[in-house]
């Protein structure tokens, strides 16, 4: 969260420093970037709590919630659902727990695999996702404080550094029509 005050310095760039000073000059940029990311984290999801939050839905809930409702039948098997949000299978069943006692999902057999299960959003999730969405979009996501190409070039350099590290491939690219 935000500081009620703001600091009278950037404890960040005095860390930098100070790393600096310690003779650690090699990693101080990399540091201070590390604890940038970190820290513009905590701004940033305490802005999108915020927004939640009078709506009962975590980020993680409304992840979720928006995942199935961009499906065309709104119903993933957990283990997909899990997959594409990158998270443990543990932390998919606890926000469907949650979202399955507040109505907004099922839990259903899968119609050919007698070993998975469906998530399916309930038409109550599905006016709530779409509820939370517009609120998110307006008051979040239509002024984020950064300018927008400033954005692209900050995603690029962050989804450059995620699949560097494994997070993802690159598709393979679609061949040209004859």
């Amino acid at each position: 969260m935000a500081s009620p005050t703001p600091l009278p310095l950037d404890p960040i760039a005095e860390a930098k420093r100070q790393w600096i000073a310690h003779g650690w000059a090699d990693s101080a940029d990399a540091m201070a970037a590390f604890s940038s990311v970190m820290r513009a984290h905590q701004l940033m999801y305490s802005r999108v709590d915020a927004v939640l939050k009078p709506l009962g839905l975590s980020y993680a809930r409304l992840e979720l919630l928006r995942l199935l409702s961009f499906t065309r039948g709104g119903a993933l098997p957990m283990a997909s659902a899990s997959a594409r949000l990158q998270v443990h299978p543990t932390s998919v069943t606890s926000v469907v727990d949650r979202l399955e006692k507040d109505g907004m999902v099922r839990r259903e057999a899968h119609p050919t695999d007698g070993r998975a299960t469906l998530v399916v959003l309930s038409d109550l999730g599905r006016v709530l996702v779409e509820k939370a969405t517009t609120v998110l979009n307006e008051e979040v996501f239509a002024s984020p404080g950064i300018p927008a190409e400033e954005l692209r070039t900050m995603t690029s350099i962050l989804a450059r550094f995620r699949r560097d590290c494994g997070d993802f491939t690159d598709p393979a690219p679609t061949p040209d029509p004859l």
